[in-house]
């Protein structure tokens, strides 16, 4: 086991989600509160790279309080009876970590009732510790705040963590609190991603098994 603790995101990291849940979700959802705009699956992964989600939906769509809340209410009602499966070889590696004593925790912006869920379904485990939607801005990503917490509260140094993220909010949270950063590029499919990506991450790898190597071999 090279690192104590692995922070996970969980879209598109862990868990296949956004071509088969969020995205058809937003769309719908689209297609009430803004009917006159249209967002391809790869624009919609392109704002969620950079600027993220939240930024998509307040300062892009100008989404009001209220609608933004009407978006979560149709988001929750649909992933309440769909679950994603795991990307192949995650099953593996987080039991190994957690058999050799190891910390698993999640910082995604899927609420923390659903990330339990889908842990619990695909490899009948719960995160250590998850910071979710739920949380007020200041403790999402990109915001240094969840890697911080986990620092104070595991006794851990940044050397001991590793962040694993396919998206752009993750790699700035880890930046800023100089931990090392693996990006997902099993679920990259956009060459703007990818190239911004490889450049930037301290890793990155297109393979499940090749994190794997990385963390235990």
């Amino acid at each position: 086991m090279k690192y104590k603790c692995l922070v996970l995101d969980h879209d598109d990291t862990v868990v296949r989600s956004t071509p088969e849940i969020h995205f058809p979700v937003f769309k719908n959802t689209l297609s009430k509160l803004r009917p006159n705009t249209k967002i391809t699956l790869d624009e919609f992964m392109m704002y969620c790279f950079d600027p993220g989600f939240n930024s998509l939906c307040f300062d892009i769509l100008k989404f009001t309080d209220d609608e933004m809340k009407y978006q979560v209410t149709k988001w929750n009602d649909y992933v309440q009876y769909n679950i994603p499966s795991f990307y192949n070889g995650f099953e593996r590696i987080i039991q190994r970590q957690k058999e050799e004593g190891g910390l698993v925790c999640v910082v995604s912006h899927s609420y923390s009732k659903n990330i339990n869920r889908d842990y619990l379904k695909n490899c009948g485990i719960i995160p250590d510790i998850i910071f979710g939607w739920e949380r007020c801005e200041e403790e999402r990503k990109p915001n240094p705040y969840p890697l911080k917490e986990i620092m104070r509260k595991y006794k851990l140094t940044p050397d001991e963590l590793i962040m694993i993220d396919d998206l752009k909010p993750g790699l700035d949270m880890a930046k800023s609190c100089k931990v090392d950063f693996v990006g997902a590029g099993w679920s990259h499919t956009n060459k703007l991603i990818i190239d911004f990506m490889k450049k930037n991450c301290d890793y990155y790898f297109n393979k499940v098994d090749d994190l794997e190597k990385l963390l235990f071999e």
